[in-house]
């Protein structure tokens, strides 16, 4: 915030000139790299999926008409909390469309 030079008020304080400080290494927490995500990429085609990511992959062909709720239901029982459960459901989903993509193109 700038300074007014005033001893009273909103902005009270000598003028100073803020400095730019550097990015902590705690703010890139979480952040997949290069890496990582080649690394994943790999276990994932090598693994294949969990027998639960394939029950739900069945869910998502399967469809019906609350099938995402369901999904999500399922999801979050097995994994915990709501946030990973949407995380799963739409890793899934794209696994899924990535399969039918390959399908169409063969």
């Amino acid at each position: 915030m700038a300074r007014s030079g005033y001893a009273k008020g909103k902005n009270a304080g000598h003028v100073t000139e803020q400095l730019e400080r550097k990015e902590k290494p705690s703010r890139t927490k979480g952040r997949i790299s290069k890496r990582v995500s080649l690394a994943r990429s790999i276990a994932r085609e090598v693994a294949g999926l969990a027998p639960y990511e394939r029950r739900i992959l069945d869910m998502i062909k399967t469809g019906g008409s609350a099938a995402d709720k369901r999904i999500y239901k399922f999801a979050k029982r097995r994994l915990g909390s709501h946030k990973r459960a949407l995380v799963k459901r739409e890793d899934i989903k794209a696994v899924n469309s990535a399969q039918r993509a390959r399908q169409a193109g063969a």
